[in-house]
């Protein structure tokens, strides 16, 4: 049994439900009808709250949100003053979150809220991290392999090993929370950030459904955006190319330039070689280029977690009183 539920011995556990929202006002109620079915079956083991952060949507979802706090005072909400990004809108959740673990799940009902149960249990079992790993979901080809390729990849040149086919689908013990909490970065990736802090960790197979409505917020761009984030805030290996790609210029330089005097001897009538040298020095300048905007990369996240802005901005919310906001 995990150090949560013993610190909870004299009570049932209580689970937080963490789910960021932009603009899901046709999902919210299959959700929540699907949440309350939920935390009927599982109240002879635990309670549950449902903690919403709304990413400033600009349709109906707060008054909906506004709604079901009214009714059900599990519901929990906050609401940005814009939009802070997906995986601040977690971090922050997981910020005002009681539970003694934390569920995070999409508003889109593509991960089944149902298999918190499941979670549950291996976290009973002793596992602070459990998360799903999507073995078949409903997407078209490209952007299906585009996943799974990037996933390997980021796995493959990480400096710790991250979960393939894992999304933010999962239930974190609190004492994994706390230590996130205490990790400063500007840019946030959090499955691999929680990866990278050890524990004990088990994934749990499923097949992701498609979309109960509206539309995916994640396309290729995004996509690419968050993969970059994964790949600068976990992985040294660019900086050490960028220092690979400068000795091979360096040897290859000296190779050259022996190569051109020794021709130059034995042929000494060859024509200047103007094109070439053209040729190598817009190459050389591209080159550096590239690894300044490397370098500069790395440097950027340095800056912005000195600048420490805060995770988000809270507008306005639901269900909390003031001394319980923590941004």
């Amino acid at each position: 049994m995990s150090t949560a539920t013993q610190r909870r011995a004299d009570a049932k556990p209580l689970i937080s439900l963490s789910i960021p929202v932009l603009n899901e006002q046709d999902n919210l109620d299959a959700l929540y009808a699907r949440l309350h079915a939920l935390a009927d079956r599982m109240a002879d083991r635990c309670d549950l709250e449902f903690v919403f952060s709304d990413n400033h949507s600009n349709d109906a979802t707060w008054s909906k949100l506004t709604e079901l706090a009214e009714r059900d005072p599990r519901v929990r909400a906050i609401r940005f003053s814009k939009n802070f990004g997906f995986q601040r809108s977690i971090l922050a959740n997981y910020m005002h979150a009681r539970g003694d673990a934390i569920m995070q799940i999409d508003a889109d009902l593509q991960d089944p809220p149902e298999l918190l149960e499941v979670f549950f249990k291996h976290w009973q079992d002793g596992y602070q991290v459990v998360y799903g790993v999507r073995r078949k979901r409903q997407e078209g080809i490209f952007i299906n392999g585009f996943r799974k390729l990037g996933y390997r990849l980021i796995d493959f040149i990480s400096d710790h090993a991250i979960p393939q086919d894992a999304g933010d689908f999962r239930l974190v013990d609190r004492r994994v929370v706390q230590a996130l909490l205490h990790m400063k970065t500007a840019s946030p990736y959090l499955r691999g950030m929680i990866a990278g802090l050890g524990f004990n960790q088990i994934g749990i197979d499923y097949e992701r459904d498609a979309r109960t409505a509206g539309e995916s917020k994640f396309g290729v761009s995004r996509l690419i955006r968050l993969g970059l984030t994964a790949v600068f805030n976990h992985s040294t290996v660019p900086l050490r190319l960028a220092s690979l790609a400068g000795i091979a210029m360096l040897l290859f330089s000296v190779i050259g330039a022996i190569y051109y005097t020794v021709l130059r001897l034995m042929y000494p009538e060859l024509p200047k070689g103007l094109a070439s040298i053209h040729i190598l020095v817009l190459f050389g300048i591209g080159l550096q280029s590239l690894l300044l905007g490397i370098v500069g990369e790395y440097l950027l996240r340095i800056y912005l977690i000195l600048r420490a802005e805060p995770v988000a901005i809270v507008e306005s919310s639901l269900n909390f009183a003031h001394a319980d906001l923590k941004l």
